[in-house]
C-alpha cells in the first residue's frame, strides 16, 4: 500500500511555484545588475544571468517581450529590468522572467573589452593582411589549453577521427582565474619553440568572467606575435573574445577548430581522387599533343624529301658566294680608286709646296700678331693720356697757376671768416710759395 505522506518531486516543485506566483512581492519586480553567460535560443528566447558583486540570479526572456527590445544584450551590460520571479518545475529553479529591459550603462568587463578590442584594432592587431593560411593537411598541431576538461577530449577525439595520421602535443595551460592569461601567453610562446604547422588555443564555454583570460591583450599579442597560424576555439559560438580577432582563424567551438584544423580521410581520398585525375588528364594531354606533332613531323615534306633540304641549303650557299664576291669587287675597286686619287694629288706629290704655304699662313699670323699687339698698346697709352690730364683738370692745386690762393689755419682749409680770430697765424698758399701772416682785422662784407 502506497504511503501517501511522501510527496514526489514535481509536486513540491509545483507547490513551491504555486507560492511564488501568489506572492505579491513577486508577481512585479524591478531589477538592476550586470548580463552574464548570455545566450539567444532560435526560438528567439533569450537566456542569461543578471549579477551584481555579491549575487546572481537566473533570467528568460520569452520572445515576444524580446521583440521590443531596442537594443541587441550582450555579456558585460548593466541592465535594468521589469518582470516576475517564478519556479521552473522541471528544473526545481526559480529565476526572473523579464518583461521589460532597458540599458543601465555598459558593465565594467564590457568597458574593458571595448576599449581594448578598439587599442589593438588601431593597432593593426586585426588586419586581414596579417593573417596566415591555416595548412591544408598539417603534421603536427600543438593545443593550448587545460590538459582535462571537454575541451581538449573533443579537440583530440576529433582529430583521431578525421584525420588520425596527424600529430597533437599539448602544451598545458591555466585557462580560467587570474593567472590564466599568462599560462596562456607562456604556452604560445613555448608551442613556437617547436616543429608543429597548426595551434588550436582555446577552451570551453562559460560565462564572460570564465572567458576572460582570452580577452586580455598579453594573449592577444602572444597569438599576433606567433609565427605558426592560430585558431582560436574559446567558448561557445556566441561566444567572441579579443583572441577570435587577433587569430588567423576563429572557431566557434573546440570542436570546430579541430574540424577547420584537419580534413577527414574521405576529403583527403576526394583531394587525391582529384590530383590523379589531373594528373592523368595532363598525362593524356601530353600524349595527344606529342602524338600530333609526330604525325606532322612524318607528313613533313622535307622530311619525306631530304634531298630537298640540301638543294635550299646548296641554293642558299651560291647566293651567299655571289653576294661575297660583288662585295669584294666593290671594295678592291673602291679601294683602287682612292689610291688613285692620292697617286695623283698635287701636294702629295710636291711636298715643298706644304711647306711653302704653311710658311706664308705663318708669317700671316706673325703680322697679325704684330699689329693687334700695336693696336692693343696704342689704345692703351691714349686711355693713360685721358686719365691723366683728367687727374690734373681735378687737382686742386692747378687752380693756383691762375692767381687764386688757399689759406690753411692749423692745416684746415678756412672757407668762413667766423673760422678765423684776430691775432691768428694763417698760412697762404700761392702757386709759388707760401706766406705766413697774421689776422689784424676781419672785415664783413654784405
Amino acid at each position: 500500500m502506497m504511503n501517501t505522506k511522501y510527496l514526489s518531486i514535481a509536486q513540491i516543485n509545483n507547490y513551491i511555484k504555486v507560492m511564488f506566483d501568489e506572492n505579491i512581492h513577486l508577481k512585479k519586480v524591478y531589477l538592476k545588475g550586470e548580463i552574464s553567460n548570455f545566450k539567444r535560443h532560435t526560438t528567439g528566447h533569450l537566456y542569461l544571468t543578471l549579477k551584481d558583486d555579491n549575487s546572481r540570479i537566473s533570467a528568460i526572456m520569452f520572445r515576444s517581450s524580446a521583440s521590443t527590445l531596442t537594443f541587441t544584450p550582450q555579456d558585460g551590460m548593466n541592465v535594468l529590468v521589469e518582470g516576475r520571479i517564478s519556479v521552473y518545475p522541471m528544473g526545481g529553479t526559480y529565476q526572473i522572467y523579464i518583461d521589460k529591459m532597458e540599458q543601465d550603462g555598459l558593465g565594467n568587463l564590457y568597458i574593458k573589452f571595448e576599449e581594448l578590442k578598439r587599442k589593438l584594432q588601431m593597432e593593426g592587431l586585426f588586419a586581414q593582411s596579417h593573417k596566415r593560411p591555416i595548412p591544408k593537411y598539417p603534421k603536427r598541431i600543438g593545443i593550448v589549453t587545460a590538459p582535462t576538461g571537454a575541451a581538449i577530449r573533443d579537440i583530440l577525439s576529433t582529430i583521431k577521427r578525421r584525420f588520425p595520421v596527424c600529430e597533437t602535443i599539448l602544451f598545458p595551460a591555466l585557462v580560467q582565474g587570474v593567472s590564466a592569461s599568462p599560462s596562456v601567453a607562456k604556452q604560445i610562446e613555448v608551442a613556437n619553440k617547436y616543429d608543429i604547422d597548426l595551434l588550436i588555443v582555446g577552451r570551453g564555454g562559460g560565462s564572460i568572467e570564465d572567458l576572460w583570460a582570452f580577452n586580455e591583450e598579453i594573449v592577444a599579442r602572444a597569438i599576433y606575435n606567433s609565427r605558426v597560424p592560430v585558431i582560436s576555439a574559446v567558448g561557445h559560438e556566441v561566444d567572441f573574445t579579443i583572441a577570435d580577432y587577433v587569430a588567423d582563424l576563429r572557431a566557434p567551438t573546440p570542436t570546430g577548430a579541430a574540424e577547420m584544423a584537419v580534413p577527414t580521410i574521405l576529403e583527403v581520398k576526394n583531394d587525391l581522387k582529384t590530383i590523379e585525375i589531373k594528373c592523368l588528364n595532363a598525362i593524356n594531354s601530353k600524349i595527344e599533343n606529342l602524338k600530333h606533332k609526330l604525325k606532322q613531323q612524318k607528313e613533313n615534306y622535307i622530311l619525306k624529301n631530304p634531298t630537298v633540304l640540301y638543294d635550299i641549303k646548296a641554293q642558299k650557299l651560291i647566293n651567299i658566294e655571289d653576294s661575297l664576291n660583288k662585295n669584294i669587287m666593290k671594295k678592291l675597286e673602291t679601294s683602287k680608286l682612292a689610291l688613285e686619287k692620292y697617286q695623283t694629288n698635287y701636294l702629295l706629290n710636291n711636298p715643298q709646296k706644304i711647306l711653302e704655304l704653311k710658311k706664308s699662313d705663318l708669317e700671316k699670323l706673325t703680322e697679325s700678331l704684330y699689329n693687334a699687339q700695336k693696336y692693343y698698346l696704342e689704345k692703351k697709352e691714349n686711355n693713360i693720356e685721358m686719365i691723366i690730364q683728367t687727374l690734373k683738370l681735378l687737382n686742386p692745386l692747378n687752380i693756383l697757376d691762375k692767381g687764386y690762393s688757399l689759406v690753411k689755419k692749423d692745416d684746415k682749409i678756412i672757407k668762413d671768416i667766423a673760422d678765423v680770430k684776430e691775432n691768428d697765424n694763417l698760412n697762404i698758399i700761392l702757386s709759388k710759395g707760401k706766406l705766413n701772416v697774421i689776422v689784424k682785422e676781419k672785415i664783413y662784407e654784405k
